[in-house]
């Protein structure tokens, strides 16, 4: 993998050294380190180490890359803490999808209980839809294929 830098990206100076972190896994295409905030402990990001803002911009070869450390880095995350039952992994792309650094990065938030301090919230909006606006969108999805 190449290794483009971006100077004004944070997690490109967390790769290079000019901003500490506490890594907890690096080989020379990713880099997992704790999230500052902490949401839950443990909470850890995955982060490529060539600067790529968001989903939409990975290729195949970079996508195969990263994605193959995340089940091992998670693992290492769950493992090291018997107290841990279960993990969100989060991808956020985009400023409405509250994406906050522009430099691709996957969460891996440890979960201990249903009451600790972190909430996902899925709503049910089934009731708007009929067979025809379900259609409707699953064709505009499936014609981006051809």
């Amino acid at each position: 993998m190449t290794h483009d830098y971006d100077d004004d990206c944070i997690f490109c100076k967390i790769i290079k050294g000019e901003i500490p972190s506490y890594t907890v896994y690096e080989d020379d295409d990713v880099k997992a380190f704790l999230d500052i905030s902490q949401g839950t402990p443990g909470h850890t990001l995955v982060i490529p180490k060539t600067h790529v803002p968001d989903i939409f911009a990975y290729d195949a070869d970079l996508a195969a890359t990263v994605f193959a450390k995340i089940p091992m880095i998670a693992r290492a995350v769950r493992d090291a803490n018997p107290a841990i039952n279960g993990m969100n992994i989060v991808n956020n792309n985009g400023e409405v999808a509250y994406q906050s650094v522009f430099h691709s990065h996957f969460h891996l938030v440890p979960r201990y209980t249903d009451q600790d301090d972190f909430k996902m919230v899925f709503k049910d909006n089934s009731a708007n839809y009929d067979d025809a606006k379900y259609a409707a969108i699953q064709a505009q999805i499936q014609a981006q294929f051809n």
